[in-house]
């Protein structure tokens, strides 16, 4: 088969790999119909994640039909169109009996490397590095799906490819940041970063009763997208976002406030921007936190802030001290979304929202090396990449 494969930093190519097989009872192999490049992605392909070997197939963003099914799973039958969440848990230990599908216990065989970085395992996940559990992601023609009695969801016919993949990961991703973020009916809450989880979150954070969206970007496209979803915008190429902020929630600043943005932000001059970059670039730091720094010292007193933004390892200079004397709540972690996709697949039926919105560009699987670039660099408009390998 076809297939997206890591070959070291700056470097993916689509390659001939061997097709996956069946390899557990409780295993599915399903033909890619859809998938799409994530902004985590992107650290991969900048290098950020540790553990990549070259010839990792990458994707974590699937939907297709299944055609081969392991002996245990009989939710699933051949030929029924399935989106498989990003997270592979296992639906039995005792954080998914809690509904925490992205700490399960069983899915990374790999779990002493990660405790080593982490202290415990998180759940395996689709193309995302060896500390992650090695898995095969699904830029490419096939998947194998672990766990499929547990992650998979049916989708109905009368839901298109384009509303139904972002189920696998930044539809939940965004809404589980709003639920994060503790939103009261009425509150002002502030989104850094407008790309595809941001953009999702901006909705959420609206359905669920936010008063006012405040989104803070510098990419036109994308500050124009958040306007279209019902946010102010904030261009932070041009205003300083502390004292906007400020003057717009007469000097209390935002209830909630959300990093949709992660290890690579950006800051245009800000002294502690700079420093990040430096040290990123020679490899003494993993993560550039100024925007998480920002969302510290912007929200109010006694407010949340909710972290769907990736961070991969030790971050600098972190306001602790800000955040304890504020009394500020913070609410993190890699999606549940298992716990997300049927509730979610309701308001894409009943027509509350269509994630369509979001594909700015479709393009073919052999397309791909050439749009990470474009989509790391902001190059032609790009906010979100769908991919079909099948042309």
């Amino acid at each position: 088969m076809r297939a997206l494969c890591w070959h070291g930093t700056g470097d993916v190519r689509v390659d001939t790999v061997p097709d996956p097989r069946i390899e557990h009872p409780r295993d599915a192999i399903i033909r890619i119909t859809a998938c799409a490049i994530c902004g985590s992605d992107l650290h991969l392909l900048d290098g950020y994640q540790p553990t990549m070997e070259s010839g990792d197939i990458l994707g974590h963003e699937n939907m297709g039909e299944v055609i081969e099914l392991g002996s245990e799973v009989t939710n699933l039958k051949i030929g029924d169109r399935v989106v498989v969440p990003f997270t592979i848990s296992c639906g039995q230990c005792w954080f998914c009996q809690k509904g925490l599908f992205s700490a399960c216990d069983r899915t990374n065989p790999n779990a002493e490397l990660a405790a080593k970085a982490m202290g415990q395992s998180p759940a395996g996940l689709f193309g995302f590095s060896h500390m992650m559990g090695g898995y095969s992601g699904g830029q490419a023609q096939y998947l194998r799906v672990p766990m499929a009695d547990v992650g998979p969801i049916k989708i109905p016919d009368s839901v298109t490819d384009e509303q139904a993949l972002f189920l696998s990961d930044i539809f939940p991703t965004g809404y589980m940041a709003a639920e994060n973020a503790q939103i009261q009916p009425g509150d002002t809450v502030a989104i850094w970063g407008c790309g595809p989880v941001g953009q999702f979150a901006i909705r959420s954070a609206l359905m669920m009763g936010a008063g006012r969206v405040i989104a803070i970007d510098e990419v036109p496209e994308r500050l124009a997208m958040a306007e279209a979803g019902g946010a102010e915008t904030i261009d932070f190429s041009e205003i300083d976002v502390y004292d906007e902020l400020m003057s717009r929630t007469a000097k209390r600043g935002p209830d909630s406030c959300i990093d949709a943005v992660g290890c690579e932000a950006a800051g245009h001059g800000a002294a502690d921007a700079i420093l990040d970059k430096v040290k990123t670039a020679v490899m003494l730091a993993t993560d550039r936190v100024h925007v998480l720094r920002q969302t510290i010292m912007c929200c109010r007193k006694g407010g949340t802030i909710s972290i769907p933004g990736v961070y991969v390892g030790m971050a600098d200079k972190i306001p602790l001290g800000a955040a304890m004397n504020k009394g500020l709540t913070f609410k993190m972690g890699q999606t549940h979304v298992q716990a997300y996709t049927r509730p979610l697949l309701e308001k894409i039926k009943s027509g509350q929202i269509d994630p369509s919105f979001v594909v700015t560009h479709p393009a073919a699987l052999e397309d791909a090396p050439e749009m990470y670039k474009k989509f790391r660099d902001k190059k032609d408009g790009v906010i979100k990449v769908m991919l079909r390998p099948g042309g």
